[in-house]
């Protein structure tokens, strides 16, 4: 649904980035390179402006995330979309070497959570914040509430954030247990995939700044804590779960990389009376 946003805006050349992110992101969550990418665009009616930059983007994307753009497929179906809607899908390959696969298996209690910064809202969420605008009477090219100085289109469409080439390097050199890209779910859903069963988390709320954006949706939206929590990324994209000793040299070699990094938590015993993510 944030094509729909796209669309009223009428701005196509950052879709393509969120493509190709939503897929290389969840490639690297395994240790694994992204290799190539293939997308397939649909439409009623092919607009050549629009997909030009739709494809620009995903170019774009796959430059970022150092893979290639193996080709795609491009359809016209009327009478399936609606005049002037498209709809976009990818995925890609990836590679990596069977003794470097990141599984969770060797993560045990004490190791500690690292945040790294989203963009802002990323790829998820956006029937919910199409919703919020609507509730709020704005339109897309009017001022964003909380960043006078962009509109609240621009703002939403900031493409998702692309962590291949900050996180490889440390997969590569042994130094990541688990790693979860915060997608669908947020931090409760996304975080216990990686963990062994008999493990839970817990995170501390206050250990990182949230980009203005989701202050705004909770407070015009009337949307409970819990509930952006597992919408939401609320301001971390990817996590990674490494071993204590191991915390400084991986935030070194995050930071060397652009990222904002936030310790964010600790690996706990999964306790029977509680959630697998506890919030503090």
């Amino acid at each position: 649904t944030k094509l729909l946003v796209a669309n009223a805006v009428g701005r196509h050349d950052t879709v393509g980035i969120d493509l190709v992110a939503m897929c290389v992101n969840d490639l690297i969550v395994q240790g694994a390179e992204p290799v190539f990418f293939l997308d397939y665009f649909a439409s009623a009616n092919l607009s050549v402006d629009a997909a030009a930059d739709v494809v620009s983007g995903i170019a774009a994307g796959c430059r970022e995330a150092g893979c290639a753009l193996a080709g795609g497929e491009t359809a016209e179906l009327p009478g399936l979309y609606a005049p002037g809607d498209y709809d976009l899908a990818g995925f890609a390959v990836g590679i990596v070497e069977r003794d470097q696969l990141i599984t969770g298996e060797t993560i045990v209690a004490g190791d500690v959570l690292i945040g790294l910064a989203s963009s802002g809202v990323h790829s998820n969420g956006y029937s919910l914040v199409r919703k919020i605008v609507e509730m709020a009477g704005l339109s897309y090219g009017d001022a964003a509430p909380f960043e006078p100085n962009r509109s609240l289109g621009d703002v939403l469409l900031t493409p998702t954030r692309i962590y291949v080439r900050s996180c490889l390097p440390a997969m590569q050199a042994g130094l990541i247990k688990g790693a979860a890209h915060i997608t669908g779910g947020g931090l409760l859903e996304n975080i216990p995939r990686v963990l062994p069963a008999d493990l839970g988390a817990a995170i501390n709320v206050a250990n990182w700044q949230r980009p203005p954006v989701f202050s705004w949706l909770a407070q015009t939206g009337g949307v409970a804590e819990a509930e952006m929590q597992r919408t939401f990324n609320c301001g971390v994209g990817m996590v990674l779960v490494v071993a204590a000793n191991q915390v400084e040299a991986v935030t070194t070699m995050l930071r060397a990389s652009g990222e904002s990094v936030f310790g964010i938590g600790t690996v706990e015993p999964r306790r029977a009376d509680a959630p697998v993510v506890r919030t503090l």
